[in-house]
């Protein structure tokens, strides 16, 4: 049944191929798709991606595949796929053709980011598609480098109106190609597996042994061709020969038998293809010339189809490397790579050839672990913390000097951690701990494990820990023992009121303690004074000194440096405590742009889920809900503690059937996580829900129990909701109480988002027409915030109290304005609200008619805005990370809803809606 080429016919695969040609043909009609094959080794996937390739004659195909021994190296799966590309990448935007070259390592630049480093890619491929439909092949998907994983599932989630197609195939696909459309390939039918069989045993075999070994391969198709092979006709047919394996091992050993029947020197050229994973001929020609390999040795493993010379170096399937690779003995292994380390050029592919190295090495040698070193610091200005990782971890291992090994270990350490593979780090912080550690390296490797602690679990598990490794580095560095305590004050935060009264207060007093470092004052410096002062001495106190912290953070934003990224996660929580959202936006924007560029997976959930929330606030909600889905992807990944403020907020705003179900599991869900400072966020919540809905009596009961602790970032706000239910439930002594407390903590603040909540409170609690001027006055001071929910809130309170008053017309002025607004942004609940009061001045509104126009979608809001704005359709690509073809695509749909021809008239169509201009992420 063998083809020419050695192959073996698809057998049966009808449901697997029309799939797959279906993607051909969306493609083909200008619908771009993307698609995960996902199936055991062996099972036929490299079968069904040779099958589309070949129906894909008409298109220009491209082709990349993960390796494992690069898994480390960022980009360079990427770089293997758009190699064939990169003749176009003069022709790409400046800033997109600035981020490939410097990831690809073509130039020396700051660390791209990384979503401009996708957005280059879904150019470079959507403009090559313009001349003919492009069909990119990734196998092995399982193995791709932690940063070509992102990128290309950024790019597979965008294709749209691009006549480009990509298909994965991996066996279990990582959590990065979660929501992408997947298909199981399973092992075939049982027919067609027996008649595989048949194919290779020519013999008849007994029945028992027959169907153990379709039971035993789950009929897995290579697994059936590459059993029988070196058994003996009485060993197969008795069953003497068979074994109870996993599959992948069965189809390996197979290999292994048939590699063993091979010459040294062809076994020997087939190790160094198999640890060189690009492929390249001449770099696999060169080195085993360097082993002293002829050329004839290619020879029997292609005549027995297990490795072919060609454009690049094929082996016949994946396993067939990983066969190789563990048949070989450590010393060829090491020969393999030192031969490959002498044929890589230095200039060209640094960083190959020092991994190449570093492995050919067995004993301690400082002048390769010093190579790895400096490739860790080039890793990480490519983007690729998680490279920097393994060129440390491989330095500290070869590293003679015991000092030195120990502190590469932490930096190891410290850039997986950051890398978001806290496991690993764990692991360096036990080699670190084997060497001789002097106090200040103890205590960095007390707070790094500590940090661990907290990343997994914002409790109070990491509290003592900090406290312990604060202690220590008092002794030795008072710098690096300040930011110690500010870790701990914020895991005594988010413990909260789960921990022991006054806790945080406690913490406080202690870093207080500290001396300060004899240095002109450092962002983080300002900031430990200022939350010291905060918990020590209370809100009012410590307002002055965090307001200078934020100046000084939201300066070194702007001026793009990195050094203080980290302290986003406390930074965030004392500008929401200050209601200072334009700190919110531009520490968020800045945030996300660094840990996407150097790929700090443990960092951008945090600032992915504090963007997030400056979207809630923004009412737009489509573009929080797509950052709160993204933060989730990747705690799955890292296994950090989940992060549910900002999807509980939009739960809460959003106000839709189910909601106050939902806040409650979340409330369960942070007792159980013991995160005090989430269950008084979620109380929050649900007294925002219920404000919603109109149950003021729940919603004071709800602010009530949000005002029994102090949360840093959350007590302001339960204090607005509290002053709001107090007045519609006639709870006078509540109300004053509250209203007291926001007057001070407004007034601290000074920002116009809280001077216009401090006035809308006042009015909710003035009688008579004193309250006309305080609305007014928030109008005016919420439409120079960015708080666009707070504004059509206000529009609504005032609406309602000039309902009461019988002022009608000019109640449905601003009642209209709140419902527009309310149902605009997706908050049904309040929406529904002022729709009721609307229909109480006498005005019908409907709830949507069914000949009612169809509404844009966020995204086509976007880009209408954008568009209407004057940008071109590659600028507005550009800024939200699509191509220009799908740009276009959503322009002719926004077109269609309109009822308009072209661009110039979205002016007319689109009339500014009197809130904030929507933040970009």
């Amino acid at each position: 049944m063998r083809t020419l080429t050695g192959r073996m016919p698809l057998l049966n695969r009808q449901r697997e191929r029309a799939e797959l040609d279906g993607l051909l043909g969306d493609v083909r009609s200008g619908r771009g798709r993307a698609l995960v094959l996902r199936g055991e080794a062996g099972v036929g996937k490299s079968a069904l991606l040779r099958h589309t390739m070949g129906q894909a004659e008409d298109m220009r195909v491209v082709r990349g595949t993960g390796a494992e021994s690069e898994m480390e190296l960022a980009f360079a799966g990427l770089h293997l796929l758009c190699a064939p590309l990169l003749d176009r990448i003069e022709s790409l935007p400046d800033p997109q053709h600035e981020a490939l070259a410097v990831a690809f390592g073509l130039r020396k630049g700051e660390p791209p980011d990384r979503f401009l480093v996708g957005l280059a890619v879904l150019t470079l491929l959507a403009e090559t598609a313009e001349e003919r439909a492009l069909l990119c092949v990734i196998d092995d998907a399982h193995w791709l480098d932690q940063s070509s994983a992102q990128v290309m599932t950024f790019v597979a989630r965008r294709l749209l109106a691009e006549r480009v197609g990509i298909i994965f195939a991996a066996r279990e696909p990582g959590k990065q190609f979660h929501g992408l459309a997947d298909l199981e390939v399973r092992g075939l039918p049982e027919r067609e597996a027996y008649t595989l069989l048949r194919s290779v045993v020519p013999f008849r075999l007994d029945e028992q042994v027959r169907d153990r070994i379709l039971a035993e391969t789950n009929c897995n198709p290579l697994a059936l061709l590459e059993l029988p092979r070196g058994l003996s006709p009485t060993q197969l047919a008795g069953g003497f020969g068979l074994e109870a394996q996993a599959v992948p091992a069965r189809i390996e050993e197979g290999f292994l038998r048939r590699l063993a029947s091979l010459p040294a020197e062809t076994r020997k050229l087939m190790l160094v293809a198999a640890v060189e994973p690009t492929g390249d001929p001449v770099l696999i020609w060169r080195a085993a010339a360097g082993l002293g390999v002829p050329a004839a040795a290619a020879e029997p493993a292609r005549a027995d189809g297990l490795l072919e010379f060609a454009m690049r170096a094929r082996f016949r399937h994946p396993l067939v490397r990983s066969a190789v690779y563990s048949a070989a003995s450590q010393a060829e292994r090491r020969a393999a790579h030192g031969a490959l380390a002498e044929a890589t050029d230095p200039a060209s592919d640094p960083d190959r050839r020092a991994w190449h190295r570093a492995h050919s090495t067995s004993e301690p040698d400082e002048a390769v672990a010093g190579e790895l070193e400096h490739m860790a610091g080039r890793a990480q200005a490519r983007g690729g913390l998680a490279a920097a990782a393994a060129f440390l971890r491989r330095a500290a291992e070869l590293t003679p000097d015991p000092a030195g090994r120990v502190a590469r270990a932490l930096a190891a350490a410290q850039a997986a951690f950051e890398a978001g593979t806290p496991d690993l780090a764990l692991e360096l912080l036990l080699s670190a701990e084997t060497g001789p550690l002097d106090e200040l390296q103890s205590g960095r490797l007390a707070r790094l494990r500590a940090q661990i602690v907290f990343a997994r679990r914002r409790g109070g598990d990491a509290l003592a820990p900090l406290l312990d490794a604060a202690g220590r580095l008092a002794r030795v560095d008072a710098g690096q023992a300040r930011e110690t305590y500010l870790d701990a004050i914020g895991s005594a935060v988010f413990f909260g009121r789960l921990g022991e009264p006054g806790a945080v207060r406690e913490v406080a007093e202690a870093a207080r303690a500290i001396p300060a470092v004899p240095r002109t004052p450092l962002p983080v410096d300002i900031l430990f004074d200022g939350l010291v002062a905060r918990f020590a001495d209370g809100h009012l106190d410590g307002a002055p000194l965090m307001k200078r912290a934020l100046e000084v953070f939201r300066e070194e934003a702007g001026r793009d440096s990195d050094d203080n990224m980290r302290w986003l996660w406390l930074t965030f929580l004392v500008a929401a405590d200050l209601w200072d959202d334009e700190t919110w936006y531009v520490l968020t924007t800045h945030a996300l742009r660094t840990a996407r560029g150097i790929g700090a997976l443990n960092f951008l959930p945090l600032a992915l889920t504090y963007r997030a929330a400056v979207h809630v606030y923004s009412g737009e909600f489509d573009a929080a809900a797509a950052l709160v889905d993204e933060s989730h992807a990747i705690l799955n990944v890292t296994g950090n503690s989940p992060l549910g403020f900002a999807a509980t907020l939009l739960i809460a705003w959003r106000g839709e059937e189910q909601a106050m179900a939902l806040l409650e599991d979340a409330a369960d869900w942070a007792s159980t996580w013991h995160e005090g400072r989430a269950i008084g966020g979620t109380h929050y919540m649900q007294a925002v829900l219920s404000n919603a809905l109109g149950r003021y009596q729940d919603a004071l009961s709800s602010a009530r129990r949000a005002c029994e602790h102090d949360d840093l970032g959350v007590y302001g706000y339960a204090l607005l909701e509290l002053a709001e239910a107090a007045a519609y439930a006639d709870a006078p002594e509540a109300a004053a109480d509250a209203l007291r407390q926001i007057e001070a903590r407004a007034t601290a603040s000074g920002t116009d988002w809280a001077l216009g909540l401090l006035a809308r409170s006042r009015a909710l609690l003035t009688e008579g027409k004193a309250a006309e001027p305080l609305y007014r006055e928030a109008i005016a001071h919420l439409q120079r915030s960015r708080s666009a929910v707070h504004l059509a809130r206000t529009h609504l309170v005032y609406g309602e109290w000039l309902r009461r008053g019988r002022r009608r017309p000019e109640a449905r002025e601003h009642l209209r304005t709140a419902h527009e607004m309310l149902r605009g942004f997706g908050a049904k609940a309040f929406a529904e609200r002022a729709r009721l009061e609307l229909e109480a001045t006498g005005e019908a509104v409907s709830q949507g008619a069914a000949d009612a126009p169809e509404p844009l979608t966020p995204q086509e809001r976007q880009i209408a805005d954008l568009a209407k704005a004057g940008l071109s359709n590659p600028e507005i690509a550009a800024q939200l990370f699509l191509s220009p073809r799908t740009v276009e695509y959503h322009l002719g749909k926004v077109f269609s809803k309109l009822a308009i021809t072209n661009r110039h008239q979205l002016a007319q169509a689109l009339p500014d809606n009197g809130h904030a201009p929507p933040l970009t992420s």
